[in-house]
């Protein structure tokens, strides 16, 4: 899972952020994940849909890393989902 969620990170950042920017790692079950995916689209948040192609996953979405944002701007996305305890 950190793996995913760092290559999530990495994939969303357009890099040079400034100090005081934070990340934030959602919990999230496959399926509130494909439904994160639809809704980030139908929005036109930016995001990247990480997807693993090797075995077992077979294309699975594993993680979202969304750009960093205004917290009003997600919050409407992302409010149902839990912190990654």
């Amino acid at each position: 899972m950190a793996a995913q969620v760092c290559h999530a990170a990495g994939e969303s950042s357009p890099g040079n952020l400034p100090s005081g920017t934070y990340a934030v790692i959602l919990e999230a079950s496959p399926e509130e994940l494909q439904a994160l995916e639809h809704k980030l689209q139908l929005a036109g948040c930016p995001h990247r849909s990480i997807r693993e192609n090797d075995l077992p996953w077979n294309g699975e979405l594993l993680a979202i890393g969304l750009r960093p944002a205004l917290k009003k701007e997600v919050k409407r996305h992302l409010s149902s989902l839990p912190l990654l305890k």
